[in-house]
């Protein structure tokens, strides 16, 4: 049952590919974490076919992942969530998470393109990278001084990301906050009256980071202010923004930007010393070094364009004052792609082995080629190579189906492998090759057959019943049930059913004699061999045996009557006249 399920489905997707049809997209929506057996969508509905033919129309669900995320209820005709689902697994800083799948039925044969939006849950609390954060301030410092705070980490995207900050109730501070949109929101520290180290040499103040959800989800950092003596100019950049682009092969030590900040103030205080200030669980010094006493800023360790296709990166001017001041600037660092991955090819195998009287067009595998890099560099070309009764059909941008293009014979090739290259459009162009080996599964398309076309047997006569006088042979070049042959007589002698002279082995084909033959009675006759296979149905051809009996020197002379009783004397009666020559008698 579930072979012609499955030849059905392979007949749908041959019916597809031929027809050459193409359906609008299906969606629906899911959200992560969803228990296992969650309704996505009828797909009965949405296709538009009675609950009770999805099973008799084979439907299938193909997925290019590696996890099959859904799979169909046949009862009621619903999508619903066969693995567990983590939308930061899967789609890690992106804004829109999709699973892509493909439903196939046959009979006539639908296809359609199933895309399934996973939605965000908030199941991550906003964290920071460390427990406490260190501020050092001049007591010198003007009112509305803003100071960077460190960003609040949360895996959950969108609405359940970092959406406010709130800041402990104190006279001195109080919170800026800056919505980033789908990228969440930041924070700065703003002085609200000048200070006093003498007053107050250390505030301690309570950062909260609260996420969109709801009910919305709460992290704390402790920050920690030093109130530092008299320093009364701040470093200050010469651009508030700063952007350079490096390639992603530039080599480690390679100058990416020269930034520049000045300090009005004389001596140590004047004296400026660049950094880097670490957000969140980003640091980029682990990418990228700065010159403390430049400002220069180069390559540290490889780019990776498809890890990460940008930075964004703030950085300090710090004075070298007893009570050092510093200024903040971005630096916008973008990583230009070049042609460094070649394609990846996936291969699903839907039918192995392949029978070899499967019909032209019948779908093999599916095939899909992904290449990490972006633009041109990303995009690919696939092809098979060599001579084979294969090709491939472009399904829907990289996604192919390796198709049936010619008449399989199993006892000509038993098997085939099929190469298939993919190509990028980058210059140069990268390649990857995927070679599948296609077994051709037998079918029973060979009748068994006889190497003579008339056999002819000479058997003594006199010789002993259940002698075997003959071994019959017939070849079928099929395999397994295919190629088992049997033997069976067909055909009477003299008006004598054969089979009460002879007899043959079903199995091995060997004749034997179920009488003694008598060549004075019988000195020939014919009958013909059946040869069958097991396959389903069974094919079968026959042959004509000669029987000869050959003579033996069994009997006496014998004389005819009237002379022929035994011991008998016999008086011929001749005239006195006869002469020499007289005929009197004849003897046989």
């Amino acid at each position: 049952m579930g072979r012609r399920r499955n030849n059905w489905i392979f007949f749908s997707l041959l019916m597809f590919f031929v027809s050459n049809r193409s359906a609008a997209q299906i969606s629906y929506s899911v959200a992560e974490e969803a228990d296992k057996g969650t309704v996505v969508g009828n797909l009965a509905k949405d296709l538009n076919v009675n609950v009770r033919d999805l099973q008799t129309r084979s439907l299938n669900i193909v997925s290019g992942h590696r996890k099959k995320y859904f799979d169909a209820n046949f009862k009621t005709g619903d999508l619903y969530v066969n693995e567990r689902i983590d939308r930061e697994e899967l789609c890690l800083n992106s804004i829109k998470c999709t699973l892509n799948v493909e439903a196939i039925l046959s009979d006539p044969v639908v296809h359609r393109r199933i895309e399934v939006v996973i939605a965000d849950v908030n199941d991550n609390v906003p964290t920071f990278m460390d427990k406490s954060f260190s501020l050092n301030i001049s007591e010198s410092s003007p009112v509305a001084e803003r100071f960077l705070l460190p960003l609040a980490v949360d895996a959950d995207s969108s609405s359940n990301s970092v959406k406010n900050y709130k800041l402990s109730v104190n006279e001195y501070f109080s919170l800026d906050v800056q919505s980033g949109g789908e990228h969440g929101a930041s924070a700065e520290l703003v002085l609200l009256k000048a200070l006093d180290r003498e007053k107050q040499g250390v505030i301690k103040l309570t950062l909260s980071a609260i996420d969109g959800g709801r009910p919305p989800k709460t992290g704390t950092l402790q920050i920690i202010v030093n109130v530092l003596d008299v320093n009364d100019n701040t470093p200050s950049f010469s651009k508030t923004l700063y952007k350079a682009r490096v390639n992603e092969n530039a080599p480690v030590g390679s100058v990416v930007i020269q930034l520049n900040a000045t300090d009005l103030d004389e001596g140590d205080n004047g004296k400026v010393v660049y950094s880097f200030f670490k957000r969140a669980n980003f640091n980029p010094s682990d990418i990228f070094l700065i010159n403390a006493e430049t400002g220069g800023v180069s390559v540290k360790r490889e780019l990776d364009y498809e890890i990460q296709s940008a930075y964004e990166i703030h950085v300090q001017a710090t004075d070298k004052g007893l009570s050092p001041r510093r200024s903040n600037g971005k630096l916008l660092i973008e990583v230009v792609d070049v042609n460094d991955n070649a394609p990846e090819i996936i291969v699903t195998l839907l039918m192995n082995p392949v029978k070899e009287d499967v019909e032209t067009g019948s779908v093999v595998a599916l095939v899909t080629v992904t290449d990490k890099d972006g633009g041109k560099n990303g995009q690919t070309r696939c092809k098979l190579v060599g001579s084979s009764p294969f090709k491939l059909n472009s399904n829907y941008k990289s996604y192919y189906s390796l198709v049936v293009d010619g008449p399989l014979d199993r006892e000509a090739h038993p098997s085939y492998n099929v190469t298939i290259i993919a190509n990028d459009d980058g210059v140069p162009s990268l390649s990857s090759s995927s070679v599948i080996n296609v077994q051709i599964a037998d079918v029973n398309d060979n009748a068994p057959r006889f190497l003579d076309p008339v056999i002819n047997i000479y058997v003594k006569e006199n010789s002993p019943v259940g002698a075997s006088i003959f071994t019959i042979r017939a070849v079928d070049p099929d395999v397994n049930e295919n190629a088992r042959v049997t033997y069976s007589l067909e055909g009477d002698a003299k008006n004598i059913p054969v089979s009460s002279f002879i007899n043959i082995n079903s199995e091995s084909g060997d004749i034997v004699s179920l009488q003694s033959f008598n060549y004075e009675e019988l000195k020939t006759f014919a009958f013909k061999v059946k040869a069958t296979d097991s396959g389903v149905p069974p094919l079968r051809s026959n042959v004509t045996v000669n029987v000869f009996i050959l003579d033996e020197n069994d009997n006496n002379p014998t004389i005819l009557a009237p002379y022929s009783e035994h011991g008998s004397a016999n008086s011929e009666t001749i005239p006195y006249s006869a002469e020499a020559g007289y005929f009197v008698a004849k003897i046989r």
